[in-house]
């Protein structure tokens, strides 16, 4: 049975890197119909905003989505673009794995890891004002049903990955009543799960020991901006954004995209490494329950790494990006 995705390739790089991932994905043996949608700045002079609304219907009728990064415009439009697909299509979890992969330079050998950030409030609701002429304010939104639901969702993310330990990550010694209230739900939340072990962790040292020692974390769940410093952390320890993979999920949709920007000065050059579009890819296939597929593809990863060969600029190498995403299909065909 094919799988029907959209394809949203993206704004400066996203559409080559976008398109080295589809090369990756559709030799994986996962069968992928692709629906292609653009948004983003280039839609601005056509549709008035750069998340036409056909796209978020796209989504929600596929159900899955593969998206290339777009650019915020600045001054004029949406706060974020990203912020608003995941509110309007209540994409709650983020989720931002973090592996040591070989042939990536990095000073740590063990990292494997997964950040659960929740993605609806906290201080990235927007709720601000100025407070007369030299003064603003904005407003920290906690409520429990979001941060019951992102611990949960945290847990069984563990439970189907076989993972040994959530770190519940919060600064509830200063903020008691916002960040203890998520402290309170991750703790009823725990108790549902004595297979997996929970700790508590204040956000400051939780950096401090990621940095010390991140082979000792597991899986991380966080509020909104805490997740999104600690997720690029994290990123930070096993190569940077080049390799980090993400998505944003939730009970309806799920939408699968790399880290990394638009670099719009790197594009159309074919020379940016797409690891992170095709991690992402991976994310994407084990969502679909492609397990043997999304092996298939980190096989062939795992081949390019090693054999060193086919790594673009930043990876040490003088490869394309179609260079390089040929070189994952060729070692997976092998």
């Amino acid at each position: 049975m094919a799988h029907r995705v959209t394809l949203i390739p993206g704004d400066g790089i996203g559409p080559e890197i976008t398109a080295a991932a589809r090369q990756v994905l559709d030799a994986s043996g996962a069968e992928i119909e692709w629906e292609v949608v653009e948004a983003g700045e280039k839609v601005i002079p056509e549709y008035g905003t750069p998340l036409p609304e056909h796209v978020l219907d796209s989504i929600r009728r596929n159900r899955v989505a593969l998206k290339g990064p777009l650019t915020t415009p600045i001054g004029h439009g949406f706060r974020s673009v990203n912020v608003t697909l995941r509110q309007e299509l209540d994409l709650y979890a983020c989720v931002r794995p973090a592996k040591t992969l070989p042939g990536i330079k990095t000073r740590f050998d063990h990292v494997d890891l997964i950040v659960v950030r929740e993605n609806t409030e906290d201080l990235y609701a927007g709720i601000e004002h100025r407070v007369g002429k030299n003064a603003a304010e904005s407003i920290k939104i906690v409520t429990r049903e979001a941060s019951t639901r992102i611990v949960r969702f945290a847990f069984e993310l563990a439970r189907r990955e076989g993972r040994r330990k959530v770190t519940a990550v919060h600064k509830a010694n200063i903020m008691k009543l916002t960040d203890g209230l998520f402290l309170e739900c991750a703790r009823e939340v725990a108790a549902e799960y004595p297979d997996i072990a929970f700790e508590e962790m204040i956000v400051d040292a939780m950096c401090m020991k990621l940095v010390q020692s991140p082979e000792n974390y597991d899986v991380i769940v966080t509020l909104n901006l805490y997740g999104d410093i600690i997720s690029d952390l994290a990123a930070g320890l096993v190569g940077g954004l080049g390799v980090a993979p993400g998505a944003n999920i939730g009970d309806e949709a799920a939408v699968f995209e790399p880290v990394h920007g638009s670099a719009p000065k790197h594009a159309g050059q074919d020379k940016v490494n797409p690891l992170a579009t095709i991690l992402s890819g991976v994310m994407m296939l084990k969502h679909l329950g492609e397990m043997e597929a999304a092996e298939r593809v980190m096989r062939g990863i795992i081949g390019v790494l090693q054999e060193g060969k086919a790594l673009t600029y930043d990876l040490g190498g003088s490869a394309r990006t179609s260079e390089m995403a040929a070189a994952i299909v060729a070692h997976m065909q092998k």
